[in-house]
């Protein structure tokens, strides 16, 4: 599974809370990347409205609030498509097995009953949503060193 979803939003949070525009240099340390990497996630950030960066000066910013800011869109921003795909059925079953003639309907039903569910969650949450749970996290364990 590609790593894009997850390296956008951890992109997307240190771009919110850095005080002056980040570079993709130093975004790529963070993520334990490399900055043509991060570049190619900005670019498709960028496409999607969601950051913004400036001719001449080095650095994203973010073009919407973190409240406002759904994991759904992050997604069908970086992975280009409104559809999620989680899950792929075998292709050749053997029509003479009885489970074989039945079962790419009935995974085909339950893939898309989980992947509908994960596109509302997703809707439902939002970077500022990571944010606080990063920020909780934080504090139960850096609090204790």
């Amino acid at each position: 599974m590609d790593t894009k979803f997850s390296s956008a939003i951890h992109m997307l949070i240190l771009i919110s809370e850095a005080q002056t525009p980040m570079s993709s240099e130093q975004i790529a340390v963070s993520v334990g990347t490399n900055p043509s990497y991060i570049r190619k996630i900005a670019g498709l950030l960028k496409n999607a409205h969601i950051i913004d960066s400036r001719q001449g000066r080095s650095g994203f910013v973010l073009t919407a609030a973190p409240e406002e800011l759904t994991l759904w869109r992050v997604y069908c921003a970086v992975e280009e498509t409104e559809q999620i795909h989680l899950f792929d059925i075998h292709r050749n079953p053997n029509d003479e097995c009885i489970v074989g003639r039945h079962i790419q309907p009935t995974l085909s039903a339950m893939f898309s009953d989980i992947e509908s569910t994960a596109r509302r969650e997703m809707n439902a949450k939002t970077l500022r949503d990571c944010m606080n749970d990063m920020q909780t996290r934080i504090n139960q364990t850096e609090g204790k060193q």
